[in-house]
């Protein structure tokens, strides 16, 4: 079986993006420094997994340029917490508009634009 270690994602700017995720998340920085083609990246996350936020060179370009060069490439990032309300009470503490909320098989779920944009879906499971 194989499980999700991390996912990339292209950012304007990856340092302030991983602070405003390690304050809403409680994640921490794993790692930062240089990245392809002269380009940075920071590592933001846990232990097991984490979200790599990238910026090439010369900035982010526009949305036909290759697959790692273009902005929030990705549909959202999925996160799991134990406690959905205080998730939620954090995310609208920081300025952000929660939406979409869910109860569904599984759990109770909601999103946000955060940073930069970048989806982040947010579900609790019993």
């Amino acid at each position: 079986m194989a499980r999700l270690e991390h996912l990339n994602i292209t950012v304007r700017d990856p340092d302030a993006v991983a602070e405003e995720l390690c304050t809403l998340l409680d994640w921490r920085i794993r790692w930062a420094g240089p990245a392809l083609g002269q380009g940075r990246s920071v590592h933001v996350g846990t232990d097991d997994a984490y979200v790599a936020l990238y910026r090439p060179e010369g900035g982010v370009t526009d949305p036909t340029a290759p697959r790692h060069q273009t902005h929030s490439g990705a549909n959202h990032i999925g996160v799991v917490v134990d406690d959905i309300v205080a998730a939620e009470a954090r995310v609208t503490e920081h300025g952000y508009v929660p939406h979409s909320h869910a109860e569904y098989a599984p759990g109770k779920r909601f999103y946000f634009e955060g940073p930069e944009g970048v989806e982040i879906e947010v579900v609790a499971y019993p």
